[in-house]
């Protein structure tokens, strides 16, 4: 039996007939109608979260491991407002979450009666699109309803969209709120916007003229989900010119810029490039971002699915909208048919930078091994490798995110092998763990490798309520916890150490340790305080047994340490 309010029941009709498989769900009691028919419908999957704030990273990791549209509904109120961060991050990583929430009627709105504020465009700019559906008027139910019906249409119509934006449907809903008397969905008009077929066979003749001109092309990937491209099927254009990329951007070499970057500043002026392709979004390095900004006189375009200015290098000259995998097929077989003008000097430009970037790999692994942050994520990439290759273990590859600040630092110069999802698209640290439990709770039904999560103290004791879930007991989720007591990455800023406030106001000195986090929500725990307390937790961590189960390894380390 479904909820008696018609606009609920549209919305939920619509969801479905729209695609939407996954809803996550939280607490509260005018949104009871909603997540009532939520629950009701067998084509829905709904996923308990109590905290909003981690019910949003909750639902972008659904998002991320499935490639789809996931909803995330609360009350009215302030719970809206704790959904802003993980829509901000969905909206840059294009990753699209469907908020919906209920909403008190609106004659009550700033009349000091309780949950009542100002929802509608409570999450701009980060949405595309914002609707408030009527409640449907006893006086005139048709119109009323065709009101509701054209306004989520054109929500989903959005939210559906292949360039992945956010939406908002607001549902304000009057009471009585739980009368669950009808039989049935009703079957509701369906609105479908379809596109022509791009033949990027098309591409601008400026595009290929400035790269088949140039001595030293560059293509640079920033973030881009590994669920979007599959760079084997661009290979006559990658063996012509230099690749370089991050650990989130989906490729499966170790990444290792800015090792090379710094091993080569005596001859920065001969890498410099004349030609730039900009590929997926944010970018970690700030000594790239800093080393390609002063290269002011090459020619820069941007592949981006949404066509968007953004100039990150400070020398854009042009954009090609679209999906990047189809641009760069597209250009690759441009190439084919023709031979890249000056090929010796892009060889020789082209073995320079792979000379840099193999000594740089062969200098880190001649480095030893010590009880660090670089060693923990050393040794745990070493046994992802070891215990999921393809030649040792049935399974795939793992998934592996990486929070914000030294974590994905870490990622950049060891992880190789597996996708690497991190939280890039406003770079805060707040959500990293439940973007990883969402991820992981995506996946429980098929039988995958674990979900790991690499985090610091500081991002995992904010998001603990990631680990307050109900869905918990069912995940395979390995977490590896960098505790070593305070923000270290602060002290990377030059002259901030001169601060007396640094230590305990900025970089947030504490003695605080997981163990009783992880017993209160029946977490195996381990703690390692020494090198061979880090090997066996590493192996206890990454063994390859796909049963259900929560792990988490503590690294103690000393400031000293990291």
């Amino acid at each position: 039996m479904y909820s008696n309010k018609q606009s609920v029941n549209i919305l939920t009709s619509l969801l479905v007939a729209h695609g939407v498989k996954h809803a996550v769900v939280c607490p509260g009691s005018r949104n009871v109608p909603i997540v009532h028919n939520l629950n009701e419908c067998p084509h829905i999957t709904c996923h308990p979260v109590t905290d909003e704030r981690s019910a949003g990273f909750f639902a972008l990791g659904i998002a991320q491991a499935t490639d789809e549209p996931v909803a995330v509904c609360v009350t009215s109120g302030t719970a809206l407002l704790n959904l802003a961060p993980a829509v901000a991050e969905a909206h840059y990583q294009h990753q699209s979450l469907i908020v919906i929430s209920a909403d008190r009627p609106a004659p009550w709105i700033d009349q000091l009666d309780g949950q009542t504020l100002r929802q509608p465009g409570a999450l701009e700019p980060w949405v595309k699109k914002t609707v408030t559906l009527p409640e449907v008027d006893p006086a005139a139910p048709q119109l009323s309803a065709w009101h509701c019906n054209r306004l989520v249409n054109e929500a989903l119509i959005e939210a559906t969209d292949d360039t992945r934006p956010c939406v908002h449907i607001n549902v304000p809903l009057s009471e009585p709120l739980f009368d669950f008397t009808t039989h049935q969905l009703p079957v509701e008009r369906v609105i479908r916007r379809f596109y022509p077929a791009i033949d990027y066979s098309c591409l601008p003749q400026q595009l290929i003229d400035d790269l088949t001109q140039a001595e030293r092309p560059l293509i640079v990937f920033g973030q881009l989900s590994p669920r979007r491209f599959h760079y084997e099927d661009v290979d006559h254009l990658f063996s012509h010119v230099i690749v370089l990329h991050e650990a989130p951007a989906p490729f499966t070499s170790v990444s290792l810029i800015d090792d090379a970057l710094s091993a080569a500043a005596a001859q920065l002026h001969d890498l410099s490039p004349d030609f730039i392709l900009h590929v997926g979004d944010a970018i970690v390095s700030k000594l790239l971002k800093r080393f390609l900004r002063q290269a002011t006189d090459a020619r820069t375009w941007r592949i981006s699915l949404t066509g968007d200015v953004e100039d990150t290098f400070q020398n854009l000259c042009g954009i090609v909208t679209g999906d990047a995998e189809a641009v760069l097929q597209a250009l690759n077989r441009k190439l084919s048919a023709c031979r890249l003008a000056h090929i010796g000097e892009q060889r020789s430009y082209r073995r320079q930078w792979l000379s840099l970037l193999r000594n740089a790999c062969q200098r880190l692994d001649s480095t030893p091994l010590f009880f660090s942050e670089e060693g923990a994520v050393r040794l745990l990439e070493q046994h992802l490798a070891n215990r999921f290759s393809p030649l040792t273990s049935q399974f795939p590859h793992p998934d592996v995110h990486y929070a914000n600040s030294t974590a994905i630092r870490l990622a950049n110069r060891f992880a190789q092998g597996h996708p690497v999802w991190c939280n890039r698209g406003t770079n805060g640290i707040e959500g990293s763990l439940s973007t990883a439990v969402g991820f992981a709770a995506a996946k429980q039904h098929t039988p995958q490798p674990p979900t790991f999560c690499v985090i610091g103290d500081l991002s995992f004791f904010y998001d603990q309520n990631a680990l307050w879930n109900t869905c918990l007991p069912h995940l395979n989720l390995r977490i590896l916890l960098l505790n070593n007591g305070h923000g270290a990455i602060f002290f990377h800023l030059p002259g901030l150490s001169q601060s007396p406030a640094a230590d305990t106001l900025i970089a947030a000195r504490h003695h605080t340790t997981a163990e009783g986090i992880c017993l209160q929500n029946g977490v195996a725990h381990r703690s390692a305080c020494n090198i061979e307390q880090l090997q066996q937790g590493i192996e206890w961590l990454a063994d390859d047994d796909v049963s259900s189960s929560v792990r988490l390894l503590e690294v103690r380390l000393s400031s000293s340490d990291s």
